[in-house]
């Protein structure tokens, strides 16, 4: 069971985060991958976590949320689309997915965000936010066995 603070403070900032956040950003990602990604194996967390260190997080511009100082939730986004979105434990329910997510479709106007199939709650939270599921890849980038929905936020499908 998560353990969830009850009250946030409401003067939450999305900050911009670098290679000094990197360690933080880790934990954040390991932690929740750790509570929400059930369907991976601990050699599949090791492998992920490399990719992440070493390529995703240098190609993308992070952004995050702090609570007390502490990192509470962070997303990673290339020129069009949401690529990780990680909010702690702790934090989970709190509504920083919520903010980090209206900022990259308000703020950065970035429309699209990938999905793993076997995280329903995940998906639930985007479907809940707007977005529509337009494809989808029977395995991930990696080429691993684990399906990948692309979503789009409904005020961008096409008509």
């Amino acid at each position: 069971m998560l353990k969830v603070h009850s009250t946030l403070p409401n003067s939450q900032n999305i900050e911009n985060l670098s290679a000094k956040d990197y360690p933080e950003i880790l934990s954040v990602w390991e932690a929740s991958v750790r509570a929400t990604h059930h369907f991976l194996s601990e050699k599949d967390i090791a492998f992920y976590k490399s990719l992440v260190l070493k390529y995703a997080l240098p190609s993308m511009k992070a952004f995050g949320i702090r609570v007390q100082n502490k990192l509470a939730g962070y997303m990673a986004v290339s020129d069009y689309k949401v690529e990780m979105l990680f909010i702690a434990p702790e934090f989970i329910g709190q509504g920083l997915g919520k903010k980090l997510l209206s900022f990259a479709l308000n703020e950065l106007h970035i429309p699209l965000v990938d999905v793993n199939e076997e995280n329903p709650n995940a998906l639930g939270f985007y479907l809940h936010m707007g977005y529509q599921i337009i494809s989808r890849d029977e395995k991930d980038g990696n080429g691993r066995p684990h399906p990948i929905l692309h979503l789009r936020h409904k005020q961008h499908i096409e008509k």
